[in-house]
């Protein structure tokens, strides 16, 4: 994985279940973005150990699908947390908002995969 910067956009090759993928970024957001290739990864070797080798596309969308179950699971959470009763624990709105733009950026890269 190395990050390549061309003008103000940044592009890094991402290696995700041995296949190469050139994303663009902002400057700045290249080591976010590895780690979470790195996370998609992690994912695609736990449904490899629990079901055994697959199709790429499967992999893909079987490691989608448990990183939208956790997203799901802490949107749920946080919204408990934002109901709570008064006085008690309020979420931090930094951990909020960046929850939100790691949701936004995790569905432009799956848009950008999509694309041929």
């Amino acid at each position: 994985m190395d990050g390549q910067k061309e003008g103000a956009m940044a592009q890094v090759t991402l290696r995700i279940n041995g296949y190469a993928y050139v994303i663009g970024c902002q400057d700045g957001e290249e080591k976010h973005l590895e780690a979470m290739a790195a996370e998609v990864n992690r994912r695609i070797d736990g449904v490899r150990a629990a079901a055994g080798p697959s199709g790429e596309a499967r992999m893909l969308v079987m490691a989608s699908l448990l990183l939208a179950d956790d997203l799901f699971e802490t949107r749920a959470r946080l919204q408990q947390l934002e109901a709570a009763e008064p006085g008690a624990a309020k979420p931090d709105p930094k951990l909020t908002r960046k929850l939100s733009r790691m949701a936004k950026r995790a569905e432009e890269i799956a848009d950008g995969l999509e694309q041929p």
